[in-house]
């Protein structure tokens, strides 16, 4: 560029001829007219570019990729094929570059060529938002446990919500919904999801999907639209794709950690609640003030929830247990082969007998599972107390005992024999009934420091503690005047033997 200045203001301005330019500048007298007459020079891109090392094999690759536009999109011919059957099939002696090379031409000019360009897009407030599911591990009690978690994301404000769930049932997709509609303060009239399994039965051609019979009711309940992009196409909500990787990335590293699945989603709502301070790329104001501009765009929330709830008809078996989902649920063992009632909440389980509910556990996940209440076995245990170190539920409760119901078990079972001690204990551990757990291990750690052997000094532990007024105060502790009172006459005593 120097030199080409150089040129155009030494013959314009000062006059020097072409042949002085050319000598001054070591360019020819051509070169040196094009610059004078503005002309470009240069390298200039050719009308066709030839590809004389492939001759004839151009054309097999042509029929190559025009064959692949009938065939499935992963099992077409990457560059790297071509390349090994020209070798293998034809003798071609070129490299792969100049395969790759044509490839890049000849695609585009038979429309092969996917585009990578997208559509600028601008949403309208409080009308769609986009769901999908994602995969992250936890730690849960010290245990490191595999969850699923539910996302949902404005399109419009790009603020999100992330709940955990154990799996990724349809029970637990409403419940997502629920809760992300109250979060968000208003459903959203159109949704997007894939094709996931909670929601579609079957896939037709272009848009049209058959929806499972509960999805349905659930769009009825809150009145929104379903989307449901084409399969494979996942950048068709690219935005709650993104969300995933971004929650992965910044809510659960390091691995999160918590007592129980409830205290975990406490702590992932108000990582969401606190997003959005900053401004998303074309908008003048943050996310959470489009947040809260979007909330009278929604659609109204109801008053009830959609009811999230399954029911089911069981028997308790002979162990006191119903079989719900391919897993074991106990009940008291009064029931055993009674027919029960069980309402399945995606977190709970509910067993009712007779209009009573009998039974509340833990919502279990997976098969062949038990989850036993040894309340509900303690009434069996004390008929049968021999059955009492191998009862599962038993063993399964003093994993986590205190160390003080060890000690007064064994000094039960020394004081009073194995049976009746196994029987006392019983006993002891059947005041959890009536009284707080916390309170219960207080009475117990005190009758063991004070060698207490049966099962009536835990029970006055007890009642003294919950009724203060009610204890017998010690010597020490009252007030009377003893250094006042007269000193008892000792003679009397032999009247007793008068009275006999």
């Amino acid at each position: 560029m120097d030199q080409y200045e150089l040129v155009r203001t030494g013959y314009r301005v000062d006059g020097k001829t072409i042949s002085e330019l050319a000598r001054l500048t070591g360019h020819s007298r051509n070169t040196i007219k094009k610059a004078i007459r503005g002309e470009p020079w240069g390298y200039k891109e050719r009308a066709h570019q030839p590809f004389p090392v492939l001759g004839d094999h151009a054309e097999t690759i042509d029929r190559w990729l025009e064959s692949d536009k009938a065939n499935p999109r992963k099992q077409r011919h990457t560059a790297r094929r071509i390349y090994h059957r020209l070798v293998e099939e034809h003798g071609f002696e070129g490299s792969e570059t100049n395969v790759r090379r044509y490839l890049r031409c000849a695609k585009m000019r038979l429309g092969i060529a996917r585009s990578g360009a997208f559509i600028p897009c601008d949403p309208e407030a409080g009308n769609e938002a986009e769901v999908d599911w994602g995969t992250a591990v936890a730690i849960l009690c010290g245990e490191e446990v595999p969850l699923k978690f539910f996302c949902m994301r404005s399109k419009y404000s790009r603020k999100h919500f992330i709940r955990f769930y154990p799996c990724e049932r349809q029970q637990a997709f409403f419940d997502g919904h629920a809760r992300a509609f109250s979060f968000f303060g208003g459903v959203f009239p159109v949704l997007i999801y894939d094709n996931l399994t909670s929601a579609v039965q079957k896939v037709l051609r272009g848009r049209d999907r058959v929806e499972k019979e509960q999805f349905c009711k659930l769009k009825a309940y809150y009145s929104f639209e379903a989307r449901f992009c084409n399969p494979d196409s996942g950048h068709e909500k690219g935005g709650v794709e993104g969300l995933v990787g971004f929650a992965r990335r910044n809510y659960m590293v390091s691995v999160p950690e918590a007592t129980n699945l409830d205290e975990l989603n406490e702590k992932i709502v108000d990582r969401c609640v606190a997003y959005g301070s900053h401004k998303m790329d074309g908008r003048d104001r943050p996310v959470k003030a489009l947040c809260e501009e979007e909330k009278s765009h929604l659609v109204a929330l109801l008053e009830e929830a959609f009811s999230n709830v399954q029911t089911c008809d069981g028997r308790a078996d002979k162990y006191a247990t119903v079989i719900v989902d391919k897993n074991r649920y106990s009940v008291p063992s009064c029931c055993a082969g009674f027919r029960v009632r069980v309402l399945l909440h995606v977190d709970r389980v509910e067993i009712f007998s007779d209009a009573k509910k009998v039974a509340t556990h833990g919502r279990l996940y997976g098969n062949n599972k038990w989850c036993l209440n040894p309340d509900h076995y303690l009434d069996l245990i004390q008929e049968r107390p021999m059955a009492f170190k191998n009862a599962r539920p038993i063993r399964q409760w003093q994993e986590s005992w205190p160390e003080s119901l060890h000690v007064l078990l064994e000094r039960y079972c020394s004081a009073q024999g194995e049976t009746k001690g196994i029987k006392d204990f019983v006993t002891v551990l059947m005041f959890c009934r009536d009284h707080e757990s916390t309170e219960v291990e207080a009475a117990v750690k005190l009758a063991a420091e004070s060698h207490i052997s049966t099962s009536e000094g835990v029970r006055h532990i007890l009642t003294s503690a919950a009724n203060p007024a009610s204890a017998i105060a010690s010597l020490s502790a009252t007030s009377l005047p003893w250094s006042t009172l007269a000193p008892p006459d000792v003679a009397v005593y032999g009247q007793l033997g008068d009275l006999q």
